[in-house]
């Protein structure tokens, strides 16, 4: 009786090694993604290839890593054996020895990924509280009389800040503050210094500074204490840490930002020598209107002065005596003058009429209509012989290139049916209808044969 096969039984087909490393790998690449995993490094071994070879560990395990040459060439520092540290990596099985390990992708120390988490949550915090808000940051004074600098006393900070400071604007009182600028007992201090500034009511604005370093160095002013301090203070803060490519958040909270601490000088004074010139172009400008106001007002009072003297009493008195003597002569002179105008007016008259008499307007008329009847008798007299002449000379041209001469002759002209003279016998062919043009008339014709 033969075995029968059960369906549920498992399939003992026997898989190779190889084969069972493989299926393992594409298990653990389908099924996790890049992960960040943290531990303490062990057994770094760098080849000639390159590569980074080492144990990722904790106190309870630990893994193989490889990170390959590629990714390994963009790393900012160099691992060593105990690090603590940050990575990401795909997890993976090595096939040929059959060991679970780790592809690195990224790799960063731990104490900086910590900082930086840190970091970017404080910062998230303050700013949803709105410390970091562009509608609370306040103008900086235009020229201000006294700056407080917050910085260390022995940092070259300080130097390059009051360096800018005397040359751009001497006026300009700079005095420092001074306070640590890292370690633990810096962040209490800078918040304090803040807090008693603006309460001195001496400064109007208060620079905060220090010179480039490590984000270690400079995580005093990323510190909470830090930032609420100058986000509580009274006076315009400016905000200068470190290089241009280093952002805490005490710059956030700050009215202004400057690169660099000597950047932050030149924001908070002008340029004297620029002010200076800007000074004497206003002084031009206001001595110029001066004397065109001065002017003016002595052209007013001129004006002033001359009404007043023409309304004195003494000075209308003289006008209204000469205008009286003025109208007694008119009125002493005023027959005389009147006669004499009437003369004058009469002779005028006279010649007018004289100029305008119709005998002589008639003898002057006849006279031209003589003049003008002689010449035409001399005209009709030569003209017309000549008209004569040229126009008998005309008619002897057209009879001897009339058409009507040739058929006097005995010629005649044909005419198509549509009127067209014909030249040719060509033209014409059997049963048109022509015309014929004589002397005393014309025929109609029919062609009964034409000429081939």
């Amino acid at each position: 009786m033969a075995a029968s096969t059960d369906s549920s039984t498992p399939d003992r087909s026997p898989l190779t090694p190889s084969a069972l490393t493989r299926l393992v790998r594409d298990l653990l690449d389908d099924a996790l993604p890049l992960l960040w995993i943290e531990g303490e490094l062990s057994n770094l071994a760098r080849p000639a290839s390159g590569h980074l070879y080492f144990t990722l560990k904790d106190a309870h395990a630990q893994v193989r890593c490889a990170m390959f040459r590629p990714r390994a060439q963009l790393l900012r520092f160099r691992p060593a054996d105990g690090q603590h540290v940050l990575l990401r990596a795909r997890v993976t099985l090595y096939e040929p020895r059959g060991e679970f390990q780790l592809v690195v992708e990224h790799l960063q120390d731990a104490g900086a990924g910590a900082l930086q988490r840190a970091y970017e949550e404080l910062r998230a915090k303050l700013a949803a509280e709105g410390l970091f808000d562009a509608a609370r940051k306040r103008p900086l004074p235009a020229l201000p009389r006294r700056i407080g600098v917050i910085t260390s006393a022995s940092g070259a900070a300080v130097r390059d800040v009051l360096s800018v400071l005397a040359r751009r604007f001497p006026l300009v009182e700079a005095e420092l503050l001074p306070v640590p600028v890292q370690g633990r007992e810096a962040p209490p201090a800078i918040a304090a210094m803040l807090a008693r500034a603006a309460a001195s009511g001496r400064y109007d604005v208060l620079l905060l500074t220090r010179g480039g370093g490590a984000a270690e160095d400079l995580w005093a002013f990323n510190d909470e204490g830090v930032v609420r301090a100058i986000a509580a203070c009274r006076v315009p803060v400016v905000a200068a840490i470190g290089h241009e490519t280093d952002f805490t958040l005490a710059e956030f909270a700050a009215d202004l930002r400057a690169p660099t601490p000597s950047a932050a000088a030149e924001l908070l004074v002008p340029d004297a020598q620029e002010l200076a010139a800007r000074l004497a172009v206003l002084h031009q400008r206001a001595a110029r209107a001066l004397r065109r106001r001065l002017d003016a007002q002595a052209q007013g009072l001129d004006q002033r002065w001359a009404r007043l003297q023409a309304q004195h009493p003494q000075a209308r008195l003289a006008l209204i005596q000469v205008r009286l003597a003025a109208l007694a002569a008119r009125l002493r002179n005023a027959p005389e003058a009147r006669l004499a105008a009437a003369r004058a007016r009469l002779g005028i008259l006279a010649a007018r009429l004289q100029a305008h008499d119709p005998r002589r307007a008639l003898a002057e008329a006849r006279r031209r209509l003589a003049a003008a009847q002689a010449r035409l008798a001399a005209s009709l007299h030569t003209l017309l012989p000549r008209r004569q002449q040229a126009l008998a000379a005309m008619v002897r041209a057209l009879q001897a290139v009339s058409p009507l001469a040739t058929l006097e002759r005995g010629y005649a002209i044909l005419l198509d049916a549509e009127g067209r003279v014909l030249r040719w016998a060509t033209d014409a062919r059997a049963g048109d209808h022509l015309q014929a043009r004589l002397a005393d008339g014309s025929l109609r014709l029919r062609v009964v044969a034409g000429e081939d």
